[in-house]
């Protein structure tokens, strides 16, 4: 297939693109770069550099399908410049979608967001449960899957709504609970948990990049919505589980932020896909590139500060 995956140098594309190359797969990557590129050569990949707002220059031309993740991603970029969130997740969405129907694409599968749901009670989050978006951020990845769905009947939509991601990836991501939480450890013995009584559902980096290719795999045999997410802990937990394989102190703060919700993917597990990782293998897989020097406490692993020194502030 000849696939194109927006935002393809970013954490989790810079992990799926090597997959799918590997499958045998013909991918062309579209990706701003603000974060710079991982990727390694390769003769079925085609990298460009460019601006998803900027449809006319996204290649269609003979593409099977669409892996979307290229946005404006967590509260704090979305705060920080809450015009650019909007037009880079949805409106360039729409623009996407709009110009993959035109070239005949046959699939498009989005990247949204578990954070969609909001504060839930519920001891379990099903697709079916209404959405609550507390920031912008979390606001433009649900109105992108009502974009993208309105368009159903023109070609197959699959919006998939991961968990809190975590584990290695050569683009790395710190600030990510797992992930920030054992770089914390690593590198000032000490871990910061700001409430610790919300629950998170999280997901590795491995398996969320495994349901891309599940849901490419399936075609359009299963479109809609789905929960991507399978360890529901309380941050203060994952501190914990963190300390039994780091010595670090844990000192606990107040919080502003009430998210906390328990992700259900039983609609995932239905179609018959199965995780292989868990929070404990993303935990190991941090120190072990912390302590080999291929992982540091770098401003560039952190969204939000590179936003603000390349100045995307409103």
């Amino acid at each position: 297939m000849n696939i194109l995956v927006t935002g393809g140098c970013g954490y989790i594309g810079s992990i799926l693109t090597p997959k799918l190359l590997n499958l045998g797969h013909k991918v062309t990557v579209y990706d701003i770069q603000w974060f710079g590129n991982y990727l390694s050569d390769h003769k079925n990949l085609k990298i460009v550099r460019g601006d998803i707002r900027n449809t006319d220059t996204v290649p269609m031309v003979g593409v099977d399908a669409i892996i979307h993740l290229a946005n404006i991603a967590n509260d704090p970029c979305g705060d920080l410049n809450s015009k650019l969130a909007w037009e880079v997740n949805v409106l360039a969405t729409m623009g996407l979608v709009e110009k993959a129907i035109a070239h005949k694409v046959k699939q498009f599968i989005l990247s949204s967001s578990g954070s969609v749901y909001g504060v839930k009670e519920e001891a379990q989050v099903t697709e079916e449960l209404s959405l609550v978006p507390i920031s912008d951020y979390n606001k433009t990845k649900m109105i992108s899957e009502r974009v993208l769905l309105s368009y159903k009947d023109q070609i197959t939509v699959q919006c998939i709504r991961p968990a809190t991601v975590c584990g290695y990836s050569p683009r790395m991501r710190l600030d990510l609970s797992v992930n920030m939480l054992a770089m914390q450890a690593l590198a000032n013995g000490r871990i910061t948990v700001f409430g610790g009584d919300q629950t998170r559902p999280n997901i590795h980096i491995q398996d969320i990049t495994d349901v891309f290719i599940h849901f490419l795999n399936m075609g359009d045999k299963a479109p809609g919505i789905y929960n991507a997410g399978f360890e529901n802990i309380s941050i203060l937990d994952i501190a914990k589980r963190v300390t039994e394989h780091v010595p670090a102190e844990i000192i606990v703060s107040e919080s502003n932020d009430p998210r906390s919700y328990r992700l259900n993917a039983d609609k995932l597990l239905a179609t018959g896909f199965k995780p292989k990782h868990t929070v404990n293998d993303a935990i190991l897989e941090i120190i072990e590139s912390f302590r080999k020097g291929a992982l540091k406490d770098q401003d560039i692993c952190y969204n939000i500060k590179t936003m603000i020194k390349m100045d995307y502030t409103d």
